[in-house]
């Protein structure tokens, strides 16, 4: 169990059996009972810690975001995600997984940890495709804040034919096109042309038309609890507009775009060279700014709970 000046770290599981998950808890030593904020990692392959297999390096950017607010006074459960890491083996199937699943194993860490009496509440902050997981997740799960980082307000489809509008040969993209509004309909594409399998292969395709159902900004309307949008503004995955579409959704949400942070929550200018090498450097710390205005927002939104 590694100890640190500021707080204790322990391994963490929920559910049972093959679909057992495993996460880090860090817990604050200079505090009684604290409020915890579960971490909810990004699309992929990502860790609990940020990190993904697919990269040579590693950012280590939750695990830097949980240490931080240990020092604030906060617990925090991150976790891995069916099929990676430490929960490799709760994945499964491919054909059989869900975006629904994902979202009921959040709300079994919330279940959890509000009723664990180390604690004194929960928070929830969505990192990415995290941040939808966990919106869905508080739906039905009263919590005391939630907050998104770099998450989407548009669904999956609608983000996926942007990105792809300009990379594709004009052939391949009118097929893109058909696939997409296919499945936007909930309807299964056989013909797959080679090019575009590792996006839409068969096994993957239930997945994917679960996840185009969801679009995050008519979910955020329906939130009553604390809520705060965080987006940097040198993000290379997600732009600036996706947070103000969340934000306009949600008027009592507060919204901050942080001046120079890009996608890992790191200050990085907006040069691809230097964002790419950003997410295998371990010695970039997160940014400053976006800490403090963090910070500031989970201690007033958990403040009655933990007065």
């Amino acid at each position: 169990m590694p100890v640190h000046a500021e707080f204790i770290q322990s391994t963490i599981t929920v559910g049972e059996g093959v679909n057992t998950l495993y996460g880090s808890v860090l817990i604050p030593g200079h505090k009684t009972k604290p409020p915890v904020v579960l971490i909810i990692a990004g699309s992929g392959p990502t860790d609990r810690d940020g990190n993904s297999p697919a990269l040579p390096g590693k950012n280590n950017s939750l695990q830097m975001l949980a240490e931080e607010l240990a020092i604030a006074g906060f617990a925090s459960v991150r976790y891995d995600k069916r099929g990676v890491g430490e929960s490799f083996a709760a994945g499964g199937a491919e054909e059989n997984l869900r975006f629904q699943t994902y979202v009921g194993d959040v709300q079994a860490w919330i279940k959890q940890l509000s009723s664990d009496p180390r604690f004194g509440g929960v928070a929830v902050i969505g990192h990415s495709e995290g941040s939808t997981l966990g919106l869905l997740a508080v739906l039905d799960s009263p919590v005391l804040a939630y907050v998104s980082i770099a998450g989407p307000a548009q669904s999956a489809a609608k983000i996926l034919r942007a990105q792809l509008a300009s990379k594709l040969p004009a052939d391949l993209a009118k097929i893109n096109e058909s696939i997409l509004s296919s499945m936007e309909k909930s309807e299964f594409v056989k013909d797959v042309p080679a090019p575009l399998l590792a996006l839409y292969r068969p096994s993957v395709q239930n997945y994917l038309m679960s996840w185009f159902q969801v679009v995050p900004a008519d979910a955020i309307k329906k939130l009553a609890m604390p809520v705060a949008i965080f987006q940097g503004d040198t993000d290379i995955q997600v732009g600036v507009s996706q947070a103000v579409l969340l934000a306009q959704a949600q008027p009592k949400a507060e919204l901050h775009v942080v001046k120079g942070m890009n996608h890992i929550m790191k200050s990085v200018p907006a040069d691809n060279a230097q964002q790419v090498a950003s997410y295998s450097d371990p010695n970039l710390v997160l940014d400053a700014d976006f800490l403090k205005k963090l910070v500031a927002f989970l201690k007033k939104a958990c403040a009655t709970k933990n007065a």
